[in-house]
């Protein structure tokens, strides 16, 4: 048996002990969390800043500025001019996007496919994606003009400003016909990539400018079928939205079809040859026949397929022009 002293020795020693366990930093403590936290608020930062770029309109207005390289001269360009002009025609068209979030903020709280960008939840203040958006242009110009050439350099920065201050600040908001005109934006990077593989522009880069011009509507109008009540509540005067849903599929079919007979102008140029011709009526047979269902069809589902082809077809497109042109040569 213990005695007196022990017992109390005894629990003053268990008292140590409790108070040591209850000392210990919990792993839910901010203690034990500040520098994972610091870490995960870091890397949201980084994410916030991509995603004002708009990095998957990037990747595709890159896929036409390589094309329009890989197609302007006989031979290839250096692999330098390459990596120049696609990073210099990625920075402008990010900087455009970033600007864009800055203009857009207050129809993006209203629109679910917008409301939760970084600028809007307040991830990021306003004049923070200003300042990025315009940093990058600076960027992109210097990159061109020292790396690659002015003309490219002017073209990308001419891109750059069509889209912010043509569509976003004055057709958007103001008419139906905002994305056919305001669309021409979106058609500046081929005509970058002509100009940084040749150093000027020839009929042949017009050409690939009218073909992403004339794509652009039955793209960009199956998107606002998908998400014209967005548009109806942010008061932004999108073709489904004014003139009606069965007008805009139709418009939608009078584009594909005008679109089709563009792609083929690269044969009267001398760009591209048989094995193009032959590619280029496939996908836009494939094109043509997702517009007349979205005619007949008339539902979301149509919308949804035709939007989703259209961001295939435009890369295949350039892709089947650069595959004739390589065999060609």
């Amino acid at each position: 048996m213990l005695d007196a002293a022990d017992r109390k020795g005894t629990r003053a020693g268990a008292g140590a002990a409790t108070i040591d366990i209850t000392n210990r930093t919990s792993i839910d403590s901010p203690e034990f969390l500040g520098d994972h936290s610091a870490v995960t608020g870091w890397r949201q930062t980084v994410a916030d800043y991509v995603a004002l770029t708009k990095p998957k309109i990037i990747s595709l207005l890159l896929v036409t500025t390589l094309g329009a390289m890989m197609i302007a001269g006989e031979g290839f360009p250096s692999v330098w001019i390459v990596l120049w002009t696609l990073i210099g025609g990625a920075l402008a068209s990010g900087g455009a996007g970033a600007v864009n979030h800055f203009i857009d903020r207050d129809i993006d709280t209203k629109m679910g496919r917008t409301k939760g960008r970084p600028v809007v939840t307040g991830r990021i203040a306003p004049w923070q994606a200003l300042a990025f958006g315009i940093a990058l242009e600076v960027a992109s110009f210097a990159l061109l003009a020292i790396g690659v050439n002015l003309l490219s350099a002017f073209l990308a920065l001419a891109g750059y400003l069509f889209y912010v201050v043509i569509y976003t600040l004055w057709l958007k908001r103001v008419t139906p016909q905002n994305i056919v005109i305001g669309g021409a934006a979106g058609a500046f990077p081929p005509l970058v990539g002509w100009a940084a593989a040749t150093g000027d522009l020839s009929a042949g880069a017009w050409v690939l400018f009218a073909i992403v011009f004339f794509w652009t509507p039955p793209h960009f109008w199956a998107l606002a079928l998908l998400i014209r009540g967005d548009y109806e509540r942010a008061n932004v005067p999108m073709l489904p939205v004014v003139r009606g849903v069965a007008e805009t599929r139709k418009q939608i079919m009078i584009y594909t079809v005008i679109m089709i007979a563009t792609t083929l102008l690269p044969l009267a140029t001398g760009t591209s040859g048989p094995l193009y011709l032959v590619l280029a009526l496939g996908l836009g047979g494939w094109f043509l026949y997702d517009a007349i269902l979205l005619l007949r069809e008339q539902t979301q589902r149509a919308a949804r397929r035709l939007y989703l082809y259209s961001l295939l077809y435009l890369a295949l497109l350039f892709l089947a022009m650069v595959i004739d042109h390589a065999f060609v040569v």
